[in-house]
């Protein structure tokens, strides 16, 4: 394999990577003007769209990406079964899990069924008392209450001994769920999800949708299905694009990765979002202070850890009452409830990351790191673990141990082209772990704390060869390079108008430079701010987040004593002001002499 040359000679930086282009070469001079459609053209290439498909992924719509949910196992059971509940009027439980991609697949399922004139129940299961995914107690309670048909959204797939009991009632169970599947599937009515091991190659190609994409594919089915039986001769049929929001807060908060259908969800999504028609969604916006339309960044980092805070540290129903509510007082008071459920989960957060991060030591030959404790909140750990591993560049595991039974609850994120969740099937396959599933990026797990070494030598024998080739690829990629005049408010406009990006869709990395640092200071606890300025007589403000403690930051702190760099990141707007600047969002740098 031919080794590409570094870009602007940068073969180290303060990082400790490599700059390489992630498709053509495309350093500009001062300026973009005239060339928006050539570099949102190469933006797409870089991302894998073959040429003859540019005109599709330049504007994704779900009419060019949605798929027929026919294709996908067991999906005419599950349309047909849903329907007669409609017709019926049956009483229907919709049960979540008690993260974002639940509580959203649930909202959706909830809003879909009150459009077609069923009013369903709903049941999130708590984090601390009942654990993830349904229980045959609670099937078997829900059943005794009158739901003759249960549907679980992003959880199921794994319940053989829930789905049993639920069945041995006679409840019918639809399992609507995403995460990695067995070759043996549980007991289910009907069990869609394209990750099943059975499935056609045009379904298994939609493998990397959150659960609420399967859910809203589900809503499509259900009503084509009602309408081959005449249901809409005497009523309107349901706005299914008005549930969009719903998909693309789900999609971006699970981390799903941001290509194909997916882009579609979330473009379409974020429009959906910004007119603010579902009561909940309009609610959170306002709590989480934004007084512009919800980006997909927004999503992730101000919607997704609201609607997460109720099931991480507070009441697991909060997330899909907010969403599913037509009440704008009881929706302001969801909404400011969860917000305050954060500000909680961040002090809880840092803790325990503070007490993980004193394991890394210790761990530092550890192909996959699993950090552990006596206490842990399990409801931060995820976060942590997601934390970790961006620091590490290692895939990462979190385990929180029960002082009472000496069982840890686990949670792992993975770095790409590191396949977590299968490893993690394997390992509760072999014995090692009590409960265990995921996907590629992020995992769950239960083990007993007796056992945890093992697991990490397993981990490290069946992952490390994966890890070390991954951790070898992890160069910076970029994709355009230019002077500090070319950083303009149109050229990031253009930038973003590839979008919208995500894990499996990167936003888009520039280099600019080369400039002289004029001033940087500490902002907050460990953000870097700095002010540049560039031979061409332009100044660039510039900001690191979480970089203190780097060698980044420490460098740009202390240590570039009038030397000139070249500065990457991300470009972004700066609208706090009467007019938008364009500002660096910093995720590396290097010496440029």
């Amino acid at each position: 394999m031919v080794t590409q040359a570094a870009v602007l000679g940068v073969e180290r930086s303060f990082m400790g990577r490599a700059w390489r282009w992630r498709g053509g070469n495309m350093a500009l001079e001062s300026s973009a003007r005239g060339l928006e459609e050539d570099i949102v053209t190469q933006l797409l290439l870089a991302r894998g769209v073959a040429r003859e498909d540019l005109a599709r992924h330049r504007s994704p719509t779900l009419r060019a990406f949605l798929p027929d949910p026919s294709r996908f196992n067991d999906m005419d059971i599950a349309a047909e079964r849903v329907a007669q509940a409609v017709l019926e009027q049956e009483t229907v439980t919709v049960f979540g899990d008690y993260d974002v991609d639940g509580a959203t697949s649930a909202a959706l399922l909830i809003r879909l069924l009150r459009m077609l004139g069923l009013q369903a129940r709903h049941y999130i299961p708590d984090r601390l008392l009942e654990g993830y995914g349904p229980s045959g107690e609670a099937l078997v309670r829900l059943a005794q209450d009158g739901s003759s048909l249960i549907v679980t959204v992003d959880c199921g797939a794994m319940a053989y001994e829930a789905l049993q009991a639920a069945r041995n009632v006679g409840v019918d169970v639809i399992v609507v769920d995403h995460h990695k599947c067995a070759p043996d599937l549980p007991p289910a009515l009907a069990l869609v999800n394209p990750n099943r091991l059975d499935e056609c190659e045009e379904a298994a190609a939609h493998g990397h949708l959150a659960a609420v994409g399967v859910a809203f594919l589900l809503a499509v089915a259900v009503t084509r299905t009602l309408r081959q039986r005449g249901y809409f001769k005497d009523r309107a049929e349901p706005d299914l694009l008005a549930l969009l929001d719903l998909v693309a807060l789900g999609t971006v908060a699970d981390v799903a990765a941001i290509r194909g259908l997916n882009r579609a969800f979330v473009a379409q999504g974020l429009k959906v979002m910004a007119r603010r028609a579902n009561v909940g969604m309009a609610a959170l916006i306002d709590a989480s202070r934004l007084s512009r339309a919800p980006t997909c960044s927004d999503c992730g980092f101000a919607l997704g850890p609201r609607i997460n805070a109720g099931g991480r540290v507070g009441e697991a129903t909060l997330g899909v009452r907010l969403l599913t509510t037509e009440d704008p007082d009881e929706a302001r008071a969801i909404a400011a409830q969860l917000s305050q459920l954060n500000e909680e989960r961040r002090a809880i957060e840092a803790a325990v990351q503070e007490a993980a991060e004193q394991q890394l030591a210790a761990q530092h030959n550890r192909a996959v790191l699993i950090l552990s404790g006596r206490g842990w909140h399990p409801g931060v750990i995820g976060i942590v673990a997601g934390r970790i591993k961006e620091k590490s560049g290692k895939p990462t595991l979190v385990v929180a141990i029960d002082e009472e039974t000496g069982q840890g609850k686990g949670s792992g994120r993975s770095i790409s082209g590191v396949d977590l969740g299968a490893a993690i099937l394997g390992a509760r396959d072999l014995g090692l772990l009590l409960a265990g599933g995921g996907h590629a990026m992020a995992a769950g797990l239960t083990v007993s704390e007796s056992r945890i070494g093992e697991l990490g030598d397993w981990l490290d024998e069946r992952l490390g060869s994966a890890v070390a080739a991954a951790m070898e690829q992890q160069s910076v990629l970029l994709d355009l390079s230019l002077a500090p005049g070319g950083l303009t408010p149109d050229l990031i406009e253009t930038l973003e108008s590839a979008g919208p990006f995500g894990v499996g869709w990167p936003g888009p990395r520039v280099a600019v430079g080369p400039v002289r640092i004029v001033k940087a200071d500490m902002v907050g606890s460990d953000h870097v701010r700095v002010i540049a300025s560039g031979g061409d007589g332009t100044s660039l403000k510039a900001i690191a987040f979480r970089a203190a403690e780097t060698e980044l930051g420490q460098t740009l702190l202390h240590g570039s004593s009038g030397r000139r760099l070249w500065l990457a990141g991300r470009a972004k707007l700066d609208d706090w002001g009467s007019r938008p600047k364009a500002e660096l969002h910093l995720e590396d740098a290097a010496w440029a002499d």
